[in-house]
């Protein structure tokens, strides 16, 4: 409940307010999955629409994911198509141009059952091979709830280690 009330608060002045909201509150569930500090601009949402936007005429271009900090979540899904869809990344060089990963909590993902091999955090250090990216797991965000926001475009700090996330910009813009 007081996470609730935690984030309810949050929420009230993300719309607002004219100044960063910084730190994110942590949660005991957040995973270091690989060490290291970047700031980039946040992007990400659903990994296979991630994937499969950049399939279509729509797709961003790959300049936009320079220097991003990467989040993404699955829901729903298989474990193999998280599989591909991440190698799917990896192969049009997303992979190659962010500064850092956070990924959500996996949600309903058959083959990610306790026991089951490979784990989700094995998936993802596989496919980073020895990029240096930083990667902060299980994360409450998207499907998952109570859920932190993630507004696209602004600034974050990410301390994988310290098991932190800052957004490090007001997400709307000053009036003048």
């Amino acid at each position: 409940m007081a996470r609730q009330a935690e984030l309810e608060k949050l929420y009230s002045r993300l719309p607002t307010g004219t100044a960063a909201i910084g730190a994110l509150p942590v949660s005991p569930s957040w995973e270091c999955r690989r060490p290291g500090r970047v700031e980039g601009r946040l992007i990400g949402g659903v990994i296979n629409r991630i994937v499969l936007a950049q399939a279509t005429r729509f797709a961003l271009p790959l300049e936009r994911f320079d220097g991003a900090v990467l989040f993404w979540e699955e829901t729903g899904g298989l474990a193999s198509h998280v599989w591909s869809y991440l190698q799917v990344m990896r192969h049009c060089g997303i992979l190659d141009r962010i500064s850092g990963m956070v990924v959500g909590v996996p949600r309903e993902i058959s083959g990610l059952e306790p026991g089951a091999s490979p784990t989700l955090p094995e998936m993802v250090l596989d496919v980073l091979g020895d990029r240096d990216i930083p990667v902060l797991g299980n994360v409450e965000f998207g499907h998952a709830g109570p859920n932190l926001p993630m507004p696209v475009g602004i600034r974050v700090g990410l301390d994988a280690q310290r098991r932190a996330l800052s957004l490090l910009e007001p997400a709307v813009g000053r009036t003048r």
